[in-house]
């Protein structure tokens, strides 16, 4: 499938560069009007309208190839095998059942109960007034 998917890809993307290089290639309406009253662009390789319809006509034909190479992507894209159902019945089915917390609060981000503290209490200062005297 994988093989099949590459090669349209590969046809959309050598049709999309195939119109686009043949559609700079055609001339504008004023060109088809100067070649009709002779001017120096009725002395064409494709004759007067010659290149006109072979132009337009490949370009409709690589337009067409372009719009079927996309039905086909877009069509194998969405292709689900019906054996497998969606995402959300397999996450159901196979997700645990979430726990109840205790509380309310255990809810709310940022207020979990703090962990008990790593550091050491600091020692009982004594009670006069000189221990607080910084010494050197």
């Amino acid at each position: 499938m994988n093989v099949f998917l590459t090669i349209i890809l590969a046809v959309q993307m050598l049709s999309a560069l195939g119109m686009i290089g043949l559609i700079l290639v055609q001339h504008g309406k004023g060109a088809d009007m100067g070649a009709a009253f002779g001017s120096g662009g009725s002395g064409s390789l494709f004759g007067a309208s010659g290149s006109a319809n072979f132009l337009s006509r490949t370009t409709a034909v690589l337009a067409a190839l372009f719009f079927a190479c996309t039905l086909l992507l877009a069509y194998f894209g969405n292709l689900r095998p019906a054996s497998s159902g969606s995402v959300l019945d397999r996450a159901a089915v196979t997700a645990p059942a979430p726990a109840t917390p205790a509380s309310g609060a255990a809810l709310i981000p940022g207020t979990a109960t703090p962990a008990a503290p790593a550091v050491a209490p600091a020692p009982a200062a004594p009670a006069s007034g000189a221990a607080q005297i910084p010494t050197k």
